[in-house]
């Protein structure tokens, strides 16, 4: 959706772990060079831990990637399974036959498995057996796995085995009962979060790998990314694609803090703050208590002079007004989008949308009559139903009917009447909210629709060639927007007004194909002014 506005190629924040976004930290570096140096070492077992998000897969997959020629790998995605049908998955993925094992013989599987590790041997060839999500792995399953690095040769193990898994393995492998394959591990390596540098390295390399040729994210907004995620990749990833939709759905070409800690709170749920507000919070409040306690002095030691009882008379007077102060109840907090769907729901279906909409326009809306936009021509007026962004919302114009989908997936229709930089006015029936434009983006795709009003009987598309009417409007019109004189014209759509109109769609950003279509006329019918029609006025507080 938003990657042509950013001018990339992809979008650059996919979960999936694609090897070309790896990026690797000092810490995610020496992990990888030791994997690779430990296939051809001495055997046994390697240890990769780290918490969830942090990379352990897209680790496994660029090891995969990496391995030399001579290695043949056996890779475990669900360890979750009994001694024999582990074993049962290591053959399948070397392509052994052990399908003459009598069920439940685990000898038999491992028979196999020997005489083929012995062969690799004298053929020159590693095998590993990578394991992921290795916590999970029932102590029988580890303790299988074990007796199979017992086949060795004098000098070396045939056979490498990597646990891949979050910090509960370590858990796990501490256990008593398995301290034997504990002993047997001879690497052990952790996968720590991003710092603070490398999580700002980290969102520009998998920018420039999808394209980006500018810095999209703005340093503060990199502090509250590396902040949000705390260093976690897969976090990063998640917050700052949902960033990117907000910039786009605001038409923002660089990503602010204030966009980062509005997709953060969307994603884990809750609301965020500024950084610095925790600590302002506190120094207001210590400015508070400051001058509290000079107060309190200042009411209890006497002025020279000053008689006693004028002293407490003062203190009465001073502490009325502080007590009907904190008697105030506090004001609510207005209600969120979502808020406002659910205690409006009964009118936020299609009807009750084009009806509100309808009546903006001093229009009659029948709900059982022929559909809307029908109803609409018949009365002089047209649909023009888009995909786009609150600045389009705004060259356009008009109120418009917005189709929001809330978190269930079900999808709700309220009028918008007013709209400025940060926040929109919403009409469900009767009902009004003023929501934040960031709340609002969170529900909002960008499908919308206007109604507007031609000046004369317009064709659907005016082309070069045409003639009539409805051409010298648009001649009329173009002219007024460019500041020219209102000059009779030609009503001859010719190569002259063609480069008018492709002119006037490159400076509005719509498709420049000299064609007037409905978007065109749409947008030059709101820049001109039409009389009497409804406009998407400045959001009133």
């Amino acid at each position: 959706m938003y990657t042509s506005f950013f001018g990339l190629t992809e979008k650059p924040f996919a979960i999936t772990p694609d090897p070309r976004y790896l990026f690797l930290s000092e810490r995610h570096a020496e992990a990888l060079a030791h994997l690779l140096y430990g296939i051809d070492d001495a055997g046994g077992f390697v240890q990769l831990t780290g918490e969830v998000g942090t990379g352990k897969t897209t680790m496994v997959r660029s090891l995969l990637g990496q391995l030399p020629a001579h290695a043949d790998v056996a890779l475990i995605l669900n360890p979750r399974v009994t001694p024999e049908e582990f074993l049962q998955a290591i053959a399948d993925e070397l392509h052994l036959d052990v399908a003459g094992a009598p069920s439940g013989s685990i000898k038999a599987i491992v028979d196999r498995l020997n005489e083929y590790l012995l062969d690799a041997h004298a053929r020159g060839r590693r095998v590993v057996v990578i394991v992921d999500e290795a916590q999970q792995l029932s102590a029988d399953v580890l303790e299988q796995v074990r007796l199979l690095t017992n086949l060795e040769t004098e000098t070396k193990k045939l056979l490498q085995v990597i646990l891949v898994g979050q910090p509960e393995l370590r858990e796990v492998l501490a256990r008593n009962d398995l301290r034997q394959l504990a002993q047997r591990i001879t690497g052990r390596y952790h996968l720590d979060p991003l710092s603070r540098t490398e999580t700002a390295a980290y969102v520009r390399h998998r920018l420039k790998v999808a394209g980006a040729t500018t810095d999209v994210f703005s340093p503060g907004a990199m502090q509250e990314l590396h902040r949000f995620a705390r260093g976690v990749p897969r976090l990063v990833n998640v917050i700052a694609d949902r960033a990117l939709l907000g910039a786009y759905t605001t038409e923002q070409h660089r990503v602010t803090a204030a966009l980062v800690r509005r997709a953060a709170a969307e994603v884990h749920g809750r609301s965020t703050a500024p950084v610095w507000l925790p600590w302002t919070l506190g120094a207001v409040a210590l400015a508070g208590a400051a001058v509290l306690v000079a107060a309190l002095v200042a009411m209890r030691t006497p002025h020279p002079g000053a008689r006693a009882p004028a002293a407490r008379v003062a203190d009465v007077a001073v502490a009325a007004p502080a007590a009907s102060v904190a008697a105030a109840p506090p004001t609510p907090p207005p209600p969120t989008v979502t808020e406002f769907i659910a205690a409006h729901g009964n009118t936020t279906g299609t009807d009750a949308a084009f009806a509100r909409l309808f009546s903006i326009w001093k229009a009659p809306f029948d709900p059982h009559g022929a559909r809307p936009c029908e109803q609409a021509t018949a009365q002089g007026l047209e649909c023009l139903a888009e995909k786009g962004t609150f600045a389009q919302l705004k060259l356009f114009n008009r109120p418009a009917i917005l189709s929001l989908v809330t978190a269930d997936g079900t999808e709700h229709q309220v009028v918008v009447s007013a709209l400025d930089e940060t926040t929109a006015d919403l009409e469900a029936g009767d009902a009004h909210l003023k929501a934040d434009l960031l709340d609002l983006q969170r529900w909002w795709y960008g499908p919308f629709l206007v109604l507007w009003r031609p000046p004369v009987p317009m064709a659907r598309l005016l082309k070069p060639g045409m003639r009539g009417a409805e051409v010298h409007w648009l001649r009329q019109g173009l002219a007024t927007v460019r500041g020219e004189p209102a000059t009779g014209g030609s009503d001859l759509y010719d190569k002259d007004l063609q480069q008018r109109v492709e002119d006037f769609q490159r400076a509005h950003r719509l498709a420049v194909d000299g064609i007037a279509g409905e978007q065109t006329q749409v947008l030059l019918d709101a820049l001109v002014g039409a009389p009497g029609a409804p406009t998407l006025h400045a959001s009133g507080g």
